[in-house]
């Protein structure tokens, strides 16, 4: 049996990688956290001398234990109805592109996780290892039991999804900072035809309020109409006013109010220097949750 503190070493080594894949299957900082220490636990019990790529090994212990504990949550909530909200991880922007970047590596948008929520738990773990982390299909299959051929199909099925809902942002942090910037200051500035420019014709704007139960969000399609509710919201509560730069799961986002205790928070997928999505939080119950996220 290996010495427990070179299995410590390796494990804390593997940590990070291990959070990243667990909060993209799980949507909860927290519910990551719990299934990345079942990982060291399940560590601790087993016999790993003949193990030659404990990265691998530790990859699809950890998956296995999102998929239960996925499984576990879809027969809770079987009767739900509704869009659950991933758990929100805010930084305040503090214009270092160099930890943006960081941040873009380790986090993952609101839109796409709660797309990956609508999947089933089989297809969101294909999905997450095969297209966020290049695991091969061979090595997905049998955490999933089903065949390669259908491990693929389950992926495949998932993407179609995720494409149709949750386009992948701009890269360049800084391009995506420019463009919120410019949005803010028409909203502050009440400028219908320079909100509308920075706008795609076809954004979607997706407001998650209190009461939210069940949490579906008001949809409001077109870059017209987006920039007439989002004047009209700015004007009654103040919120470009008041509106700080932020990172928002990874993307460029706005927090009013302390990061702790915040009064709203949004995310602005940002592609092709226009924005396509936007997706405001004002639940208060929603907004609670970024506090366990640090």
């Amino acid at each position: 049996m290996r010495e427990p503190m070179w299995q410590t070493d390796q494990f804390e080594s593997h940590r990070a990688h291990l959070q990243a894949v667990a909060y993209r299957m799980l949507g909860s900082v927290g519910e990551a956290e719990d299934a990345v220490q079942e990982t060291w636990l399940r560590l601790n019990r087993s016999e790993t001398d003949a193990v030659t790529n404990l990265a691998g090994w530790l990859t699809t212990v950890v998956s296995r234990v999102c998929l239960d504990m996925l499984r576990a949550r879809r027969s809770r909530c079987e009767d739900y109805v509704g869009t659950l909200l991933p758990e929100l991880v805010v930084r305040v922007d503090d214009g270092d592109d160099a930890a943006e970047e960081v941040l873009l590596a380790e986090s993952v948008g609101i839109a796409l996780l709660v797309v990956l929520e609508t999947l089933t738990p089989p297809e969101r773990l294909a999905f997450v290892l095969h297209d966020m982390f290049a695991v091969p299909f061979e090595e997905i299959a049998p955490i999933i039991e089903r065949t390669t051929d259908a491990a693929r199909k389950l992926a495949s099925r998932a993407r179609r999804r995720v494409r149709e809902v949750a386009p992948a942002p701009q890269a360049d942090p800084a391009k995506q900072r420019e463009v919120v910037s410019a949005f803010l200051a028409a909203s502050r500035a009440g400028n219908f035809h320079d909100l509308v420019r920075v706008l795609d014709p076809e954004v979607v704007f997706r407001h998650y309020r209190a009461p939210v139960t069940p949490a579906e969000p008001v949809r409001i399609d077109g870059a017209g109409a987006v920039a007439d509710a989002v004047l009209s919201f700015s004007r009654s509560s103040r919120l470009a006013d008041l509106a700080r730069p932020a990172v928002v799961n990874g993307i460029a986002g706005i927090v009013v109010g302390p990061v702790e205790r915040p009064g709203a928070v949004g995310a602005f997928t940002v592609v092709g220097g226009s924005i396509v999505a936007i997706d405001l939080i004002t639940d208060p119950g929603q907004l609670r949750d970024i506090a366990r996220s640090h």
